[in-house]
């Protein structure tokens, strides 16, 4: 009796060890998958400034959007860009060009993807408006490709700042209409057709003098529906998906 029940022992041993097994196996391999998944962007490697690091993490309503991080001033100053996407920086769109019946890339301008960062540059092309392009260019160092999903950016300013500065982020994702920015609310504009719902502009306050803090960044408006001014506009009750795009997005000072 004494063995019976010894071997019925081991064998519930047994039984919980091959269902519990694989679960941790593949909660591990998960794991290593979201490591793999997490990417490192980094811009201005030679810049003499500070060193920053942010930390981004898709919201929802995510779904490859378009960006630009820069800092400026306490006065709203622009002094220098972070990162761009590689498309808006060059003016070219892997699938810009259908000429020659197939998808190649080209040119394409989207005055309305991220007008605030833009209009904030304020370098004017030879097309008239703000848009970088062949000859107005962002320069390598300040761009990368758009990550899928979540990811880090290490980033340096190109001079070392005396004081406070100011770092701001602009996101915006093509056809995400919603009931009130809808495909016909404005049927003749052909810029607010790639746009829809406009892009979110986030920002928070760096002082140089705070090291390894993270900062996060704050919601303060939206840009113009279609890119025809630098503006900022307050009316986000308007928005849905466009303020589900970033779930968080932090700085700290290294």
């Amino acid at each position: 009796m004494k063995n019976h029940n010894h071997f019925i022992l081991r064998s519930a041993v047994v039984l919980l060890l091959s269902i519990l097994l694989p679960a941790s196996a593949f909660s591990q391999k998960a794991g290593k998958q979201d490591a793999k998944e997490l990417e490192t962007i980094v811009t201005n490697a030679e810049g003499s400034g500070h060193s920053l690091t942010f930390e981004f993490r898709k919201g929802p309503g995510h779904n490859h959007p378009l960006m630009a991080i820069w800092i400026e001033d306490l006065d709203g100053n622009y002094l220098q860009t972070l990162y761009v996407a590689r498309s808006i920086a060059k003016g070219e769109f892997n699938y810009g060009d259908k000429t020659g019946g197939k998808w190649q890339p080209g040119e394409i301008l989207r005055p309305a993807a991220l007008p605030y960062w833009s209009h904030k540059r304020n370098i004017l092309n030879d097309k008239g408006n703000y848009m970088p392009r062949k000859g107005y260019e962002v320069a390598d160092a300040y761009s990368g490709a758009t990550p899928p999903a979540d990811f880090n950016l290490k980033s340096r300013t190109d001079n070392m700042m005396n004081g406070k500065f100011r770092i701001l982020i602009e996101v915006n994702q093509s056809w995400d209409w919603n009931s009130y920015w809808t495909n016909n609310k404005y049927p003749d504009d052909k810029e607010y057709k790639t746009s829809s719902q406009p892009a979110v502009v986030y920002a928070a306050v760096i002082d140089p003098q705070v090291k390894g803090e993270k900062t996060v960044l704050q919601v303060i408006g939206r840009s113009h529906h279609a890119g025809a001014d630098g503006k900022l506009y307050n009316d986000l009750e308007t928005l849905t998906t466009a303020l589900q795009i970033i779930s968080s997005v932090s700085v700290s000072l290294d």
